[in-house]
């Protein structure tokens, strides 16, 4: 009865209501379907990446900029090493979440995390302001080590474990910061790149020198990763999306004992002669490989803000051997004479006499040259000269007189194509450095801006002499490296080799110049007996009678050239600043290699005793000796003149020791020539 009365009292209306009410259930358990339908299938990626973005950061992966590697293996019977020049050192970049941080923790955090970094007191106030902005990511400082690291690690997970603070409310960015083991040695060749990298790119740039000139080889591929970023995952949580790639390695013809010799040595010439400064450049003769490229004052990369932001500092920063182009002197006198060979045989080739003898007996008393309103004068007067002499007393007059013929007979084209086509010189080397100067050579019918003809009828003379005409230290080695290999162009290089290695270890050489191929290439550009004869000429310049006797390696052979050349000085010769060097190689017969020496504006003083410090032969020549001396120790080059030892030593003997009987009878016949009983050798 219950059951019947319950069921007469589902009126009409009650049912409807129910209808009502199960259809709009339906309604919205169908809108819900919709909308989680819409939300999860429709707008899933939308929502998907709105939620990533509220846990997830999305950073680059650092790469490791690839390292440049000494020469170790120019020394025979030693196995080849990997000794680098930079490396890439792990380094760690802190940023926060201020948003992840509570107001009331946020002065004292920020307090201990600013003693923990150790910045200075004037940058607190802009470090605690990144704690105040709304943001999930603020960069504190950056370039921190890994024990600075562990030990914010060590004070902040306590801490936020006790505070309920998100964990990775701290966290850090990975990166590489270049490192130098050798502190300044080949600072201006190697140079470094800005702590500062660019915000779109995330690349850092080059300062200069090899790290600008190879940055596309040195340079990698940024990875990317993920950061999980909530209260219930770590920092640590990340995943690599792109895996980062290292950029390549170079392996450079820099050896770095002789690149510290070469820099300790010539910064003790420097001072020792008050100079400005100087370079030198010890170049492996037969294959063009830059052993050591030096310059003092030093420039050390790790400090680059330090010389970018001074105006002074700043030029200590240019590898002058390069960049700077200057008039060379005295040290072209054994091109003016290789040249004078050359006319020779040109004549020949024609059937008409030579130009000249090198035993010739040339009058060098008068410097009177047309189209010179002033005459040429030498350090010392010399009625009589031969090739030998000429270059052993470096007399401006001789080499003037073989211009003169040279021109008179082959013409001022013939002249300079020597120059330009022979010696390659007013051409730039190929070195691997930014700004290389192409120096000068002066060019027949061609005008200055101002209208006035660069070749006049006074410039072979000038040429002859080493003037009116600019090079570059790097060009002076490849002219002295034709001397030192017996006659061919060597192209100069810093590289012997750039090896590119990929993720899965496998090598790839983008650039090999250590091949047989390379050296064969070398062009001939004079015969082995001219060479001969230059350099037999040469010999005598550091021996008794000659202008750089203390350029004279005790126990070896050596062949070489001084110079003093005055510089340009608001568009006039200076005869108080100057250019001084040596040029030369060692040992004389079979060169291990050739050494440029330059002394920028040594102090124009008279030292009792030595004589000019301004000349070359007294400030260059004894940089030329220590460094070479260092280097034939080095390279365990047994002396070739055993017995050529300083009067006093045990192992000197006159009569055994090289080139002396040479030297006496050179003398016999200056003597005779001049009439004058004692040699004179005056420094230039």
């Amino acid at each position: 009865m219950t059951n019947r009365k319950n069921h007469h009292n589902i009126t009409p209306d009650n049912k409807k209501k129910m209808i009502v009410v199960a259809i709009s259930i339906f309604l919205l358990f169908s809108l819900l379907i919709i909308q989680f339908f819409k939300l999860q299938i429709i707008d899933g990626d939308i929502w998907s990446e709105k939620a990533q973005n509220l846990h997830e950061i999305v950073v680059t992966e650092p790469f490791q900029r690839g390292t440049f590697y000494s020469n170790t293996s120019i020394k025979k019977g030693h196995p080849e090493t990997s000794q680098p020049f930079v490396i890439d050192v792990p380094k760690f970049h802190l940023y926060i979440d201020p948003v992840a941080i509570p107001e009331n923790h946020r002065k004292d955090i920020a307090e201990k995390l600013f003693s923990l970094v150790s910045l200075p007191s004037s940058q607190w106030d802009e470090f605690f302001r990144q704690f105040t902005i709304k943001s999930r990511s603020r960069k504190l400082t950056m370039w921190i080590g890994k024990d600075t690291k562990e030990n914010i690690l060590s004070w902040w997970s306590p801490l936020a474990r006790k505070n309920k603070i998100a964990r990775n409310a701290i966290f850090f960015i990975n990166d590489y910061q270049r490192s130098y083991p050798f502190g300044k040695l080949l600072g201006q060749v190697l140079h470094t790149i800005r702590s500062t990298k660019e915000e779109t790119t995330k690349q850092a740039l080059p300062t200069g020198g090899l790290e600008h000139y190879f940055n596309s080889q040195l340079k990698g591929s940024l990875g990317k990763r993920t950061i999980i970023r909530s209260l219930r995952h770590p920092i640590e949580k990340s995943t690599t999306i792109v895996p980062p790639e290292n950029g390549a390695d170079i392996y450079l013809t820099i050896n770095h004992y002789l690149q510290a010799i070469t820099e300790e040595e010539l910064a003790k010439g420097v001072k020792r002669a008050q100079a400005a400064g100087g370079w030198a450049v010890l170049m492996e003769p037969n294959t063009g490989e830059i052993w050591a490229l030096a310059q003092y004052p030093f420039f050390n990369p790790s400090n680059y803000s330090e010389y970018f932001n001074d105006t002074e500092l700043i030029n200590y920063t240019y590898v002058k051997s390069a960049v700077d182009a200057y008039e060379p002197g005295s040290v072209m006198k054994p091109v003016t004479i290789a040249t004078a060979l050359l006319a020779n045989k040109a004549l020949q080739s024609m059937g008409k006499k030579e130009l000249f003898s090198p035993d010739e007996k040339i009058a060098t008393s008068s410097g009177h040259f047309p189209g010179r309103s002033r005459p040429i004068r030498d350090t010392h007067l010399h009625h009589f000269l031969n090739m030998n002499l000429a270059m052993q007393k470096s007399s401006n007059i001789y080499m003037g007189k073989l211009a003169q013929r040279i021109v008179d007979t082959l013409g001022n084209d013939w002249y300079r194509s020597i120059l330009k086509d022979t010696f390659a010189l007013g051409q730039e080397t190929g070195i691997e450095l930014p700004s290389e100067s192409s120096g000068l050579i002066p060019r027949p019918g061609k005008k200055h801006p101002n209208g006035t003809l660069e070749w006049s009828l006074s410039t072979p003379y000038s040429l002859a002499m080493g003037y009116n005409m600019q090079v570059n230290s790097l060009q002076l080695a490849r002219i002295y490296s034709i001397f030192a290999n017996g006659g061919f162009l060597v192209k100069p290089t810093l590289v012997r080799k750039i090896v590119k290695t990929s993720n899965n270890g496998k090598e790839e050489i983008i650039l090999n110049n250590t091949t047989p191929e390379r050296r064969q290439s070398f062009p001939r550009v004079l015969d082995a007996d001219i060479v001969e004869k230059v350099v037999t000429a040469m010999k005598y310049v550091t021996k008794p009678g000659g202008t750089a006797k203390r350029a004279d390696i005790s126990g070896y052979t050596e062949a070489g050239k001084s110079n003093t050349s005055e510089k340009i000085v608001n568009g006039v010769y200076s005869k108080e600043k100057y250019i001084a060097g040596f040029a030369g190689f060692a040992p004389a017969d079979k060169p291990r290699f050739v050494l440029i020496v330059t002394i920028d504006e040594p102090a124009h003083i008279y030292i009792p005793g030595l004589g000019k410090n301004w000349h070359g032969g007294h400030s260059a020549a004894p940089v030329f000796q220590q460094i070479a001396r260092n280097t034939l120790e080095y390279l365990g080059v047994s002396p070739d003149d055993p017995h050529g030892y300083p009067t006093g030593d045990p192992r000197h003997d006159s009569q055994k020791a090289d080139w002396v009987m040479e030297t006496k009878d050179l003398q016999k016949i200056y003597e005779k020539w001049n009439e004058q009983p004692h040699i004179t050798g005056k420094s230039r």
